[in-house]
């Protein structure tokens, strides 16, 4: 396959990762479905770090849109432009290392809710058995209603977008490589 074409593959399949990564980190500002948790700070920690939004959302779509522009014409036949999609892709690794972190402790920590009916905090927070493990112990979260089941779909939902966006950057900073060093492969037309 061309530089340019794997460069417009990848760039291409960045965009609804993207996407997906702002859409669940704006869904955790809102457990159980209500902006009163958000206006009264009563969100997961992990969330206002904004991994999702900052790391997979905006630090991969700019990276996303360069590399799609690299290989917009097929085959760039552009050594520079090559170049520019590997600082863009390392860009792109570092946005989705931070959402795939962030993602992962907030999936360690567990979600910040009401528990022993007046006591808010995490409750799941430095235990000895991960409450993933236990689903007995869900209940523990009074409030919001269903706060770990949305919290771990959520953050898992990042984990696996953040781990796909890592990939596609590393793969897209070696066929970067491949294409400033080697070329991009051009069609030549008859002599």
């Amino acid at each position: 396959m061309c530089t340019g074409k794997c460069a417009l593959c990848v760039g291409t399949s960045l965009y609804p990762l993207a996407v997906i990564s702002i859409i669940c980190n704006i869904m955790l500002f809102f457990p159980g479905w209500d902006v009163k948790y958000a206006r009264n700070q009563q969100i997961t920690e992990e969330v206002k770090y904004m991994g999702g939004l900052v790391g997979g959302g905006i630090l991969v779509l700019i990276p996303a849109l360069h590399i799609h522009l690299t290989g917009k014409q097929g085959c760039c036949a552009n050594r520079c432009g090559m170049f520019l999609s590997i600082l863009f892709a390392a860009v792109g690794v570092a946005g989705a290392l931070y959402s795939f972190i962030v993602a992962l402790m907030g999936l360690i920590n567990g979600p910040y809710c009401k528990h022993f009916l007046i006591i808010w905090g995490t409750p799941f927070k430095d235990r000895e058995e991960s409450y993933l493990k236990d689903r007995s112990t869900w209940g523990t979260c009074i409030e919001p209603k269903n706060v770990v089941e949305f919290n771990v779909g959520l953050f898992s939902t990042l984990l696996v977008t953040s781990a796909l966006q890592l990939i596609l950057c590393a793969i897209q900073m070696i066929n970067g490589l491949f294409g400033c060093l080697c070329g991009t492969c051009k069609e030549k037309g008859p002599l």
